[in-house]
């Protein structure tokens, strides 16, 4: 069933991206975005999903059954110094997932779901545990959004709901599904006696800021959704931003289909549920290149071009609607 869908794929996001959809005679996909602290960070999704000719709709938190919230923040009981989720509360959310909760309510009528980016993840939460990497200044963690992302990709993935997981959001796909997270790239490319080039995300300029950097993603597998969107060997330019990066999928229902070679080293950069209808993450951001043409940024033009961008979100709608 999934190669007959691949099939016809591709031409059903061409399809897509060239007519526009009627959307008050033809209804639109309502695709969630997964709930987070920061409201300000919705902005680029919900442009992305409405050029898309879907409708945007910010979901609500999910939380564990059992434990203590103050207003919308997680107690801080729950949480080591570093912020990161204390590891008896996450064996909780990863034996329990979303079982308990209201989640059948707060997701009901919602047809697909974007998981956006941000900061680190738990290491609690990962199917081997590992340390935190100490980079709190750089990449703070919030164990509040962990917990409601892991209960919602949960939800997702049992239910088939449609996913594309964007940056952190592929990440918290490969954390459930079991895989594990390199923590830090210029670590990873330190113990290995090797010289890390910031590819996939650029050093602090004199001011201290920090920008999205463009890079080629090599896909690996033709008989895959990644290419299916994007009909080419080679995504040109994608916006990267990222420390972290998906690890070995062995063992996982993941496939890795997209991957960028950085100084000798395959970095991950897609993977794919191959047992679920639409279950795709990435670790780059086609929303910031949404954002960038349609505001017409300075460096707009350095980036994958708005329909290529906007094809991500197309292939989505389209899984959703199907």
């Amino acid at each position: 069933m999934r190669k007959s869908f691949l099939r016809y794929f591709g031409a059903l996001v061409m399809l897509l991206l060239v007519f526009t959809v009627n959307a008050a005679e033809m209804g639109r996909v309502r695709v969630g975005i997964a709930w987070q602290p920061t409201a300000a960070s919705y902005d680029r999704a919900i442009l992305s999903i409405e050029q898309a000719g879907g409708e945007a709709v910010i979901l609500p938190q999910l939380r564990p059954a059992g434990f203590d919230y103050d207003g919308m923040t997680l107690c801080p009981d729950y949480v080591d110094e570093m912020g990161v989720l204390r590891q008896q509360y996450a064996d909780i959310v990863k034996r329990d997932t979303y079982h308990g909760t209201n989640a059948d309510e707060l997701l009901a009528g919602v047809q697909a779901v974007v998981f956006l980016g941000g900061g680190d993840i738990s290491p609690t939460l990962f199917a081997a545990p590992q340390t935190w990497h100490g980079l709190i200044e750089d990449s703070p963690a919030n164990a509040t959004r962990d917990i409601s992302e892991y209960l919602t990709m949960a939800y997702c993935l049992d239910h088939d709901i449609p996913v594309l997981g964007l940056c952190r959001g592929m990440q918290m796909l490969a954390v459930v599904s079991g895989a594990p997270l390199i923590q830090d790239l210029p670590t990873f490319y330190e113990s290995m006696g090797k010289t890390y080039s910031y590819l996939h995300r650029m050093q602090r300029d004199a001011e201290g800021n920090r920008y999205y950097t463009p890079h080629d993603v090599m896909v690996t597998d033709r008989a895959s959704l990644l290419y299916a969107i994007t009909g080419t060997d080679i995504i040109r330019d994608v916006p990267s931003w990222h420390h972290q990066v998906v690890g070995d999928v062995t063992g996982t229902p993941l496939k890795v289909t997209g991957v960028t070679p950085t100084d000798g080293v395959d970095v991950i950069e897609a993977i794919e549920r191959t047992d679920r209808c639409f279950a795709l993450g990435v670790q780059y951001h086609p929303e910031e290149a949404v954002r960038k043409h349609l505001a017409n940024a300075p460096d707009a033009a350095r980036f994958m071009p708005l329909q290529k961008a906007i094809s991500y979100f197309v292939a989505l709608i389209a899984a959703a609607g199907d």
